[in-house]
């Protein structure tokens, strides 16, 4: 395994440079664990690493830190010293949600992706609205979108044709592969996707065939079945950490756990680019600053009495706006907030050192 192999490019050269010359070496984060990371290295060799003080504090937010995908700068320790972290190259691309409950903050799913492939399927866990807050979010990361329709060996092929249709007029970029994960068939068309030096991130709700599509796509029973290890996260059934799986000759996957809220992390502009249709509409409203319910004049709400757009795509559209203005809030508060800490902790720097500088001069006997 070489770099190019984990993904590596001149880009990434470029930006490592200066660290190379410290005598540090690049390595790419391949797990994460709540007391350090598991990274390899150019050999292929697999060491676990921690990350300096530095960073950590450095950082305005966890989606600053490293995260699975990431390529850092690491400082090999020994058999008494830690292999550190000591910095993170700029990523290439970034694949986030909103951090699930009321922070205000993005979580970051896989960094440096080149393709999210999102599973579903046919049945319970079909949801159009779901697939568009999916394809908002991997429109903003600046990878391509890959949905993979599964368990069709459990659905009538026009189920999961009609399903694949229906998700593949969703999003023009998007490629939608009807898949069984139990009996392999369209995986040869998702291999198609995969070269060496390409990441894909696969997500999707849990029970969907996620761990079972890794397994098929690696060759053999790559999840654990061991007990699970509450703080290495090594020995699982089913996806419970993040972890980037290297594909035999076929570039490198992350794998994710069940995501049970995919709640937004965008901006206004994006959000428009994935209503590319009802943003067309808005023009035609009477009024600039119509808020698209009750207004008069609304050219979508007559749009969806007319049964030129479907009221549930019309609602999904109001949802997510009211999403990003809601974060666009917490934001703001969060800002506030740091603000007024900084501004607290300066006040009490300064007074701590004129409080030293008296001090000071009391010892010395001066006025």
């Amino acid at each position: 395994m070489t770099l190019r192999t984990l993904g590596w490019n001149p880009e990434f050269a470029k930006a490592f440079a200066p660290y190379r010359e410290k005598g540090w070496v690049p390595a790419r984060l391949i797990r994460e664990t709540p007391i350090n990371f598991g990274a390899f290295l150019q050999d292929g060799e697999e060491i676990d690493v921690i990350l300096c003080g530095r960073m950590w504090h450095a950082a305005a937010c966890d989606a600053d830190l490293p995260a699975v995908g990431d390529w850092v700068a690491v400082e090999l320790g020994n058999a008494n010293q830690d292999h550190v972290i000591r910095a993170m190259l700029p990523r290439r691309s970034c694949f986030s949600r909103k951090m699930p409950g009321n922070s205000s903050q993005a979580q970051v799913i896989g960094a440096n992706v080149d393709l999210v492939a999102v599973v579903t399927d046919a049945g319970p866990d079909y949801n159009l609205r779901r697939m568009e807050r999916y394809f908002t979010l991997i429109g903003r990361s600046g990878a391509k979108a890959v949905v993979l329709v599964n368990k069709s060996d459990l659905y009538p092929p026009e189920q999961s044709q009609k399903a694949a249709a229906e998700i593949a007029a969703l999003w023009d970029g998007a490629t939608v592969h009807i898949t069984s994960a139990v009996n392999g068939d369209g995986l040869r068309a998702l291999k198609k996707h995969l070269r060496k030096g390409l990441t894909m991130c696969i997500v999707g709700s849990s029970g969907v065939g996620k761990s079972t599509l890794v397994n098929q796509l690696y060759g053999e029973d790559w999840q654990w079945t061991d007990e699970v290890n509450e703080v290495t996260g090594k020995g699982r059934h089913t996806t419970t950490t993040r972890e980037l799986v290297p594909l035999p000759g076929s570039g490198m996957l992350i794998d994710n756990p069940g995501m049970r809220e995919i709640q937004m992390w965008t901006d206004e502009a994006t959000l428009r680019d994935s209503f590319a249709d009802v943003e067309a509409l808005t023009s035609q409203c009477r009024f600039a600053d119509c808020g698209h319910r009750q207004d008069a004049g609304c050219a979508l709400r007559a749009a969806v009495e007319g049964g030129q757009m479907d009221s549930k795509r019309h609602a999904s559209f109001l949802n997510l706006e009211s999403e990003i203005a809601a974060l666009r809030k917490r934001a703001e508060k969060r800002q506030m907030s740091v603000e007024r800490w900084a501004k607290r902790n300066n006040r009490v720097q300064a007074r701590n050192l004129n409080d030293r500088i008296q001090l000071e001069k009391d010892a010395r006997g001066e006025l």
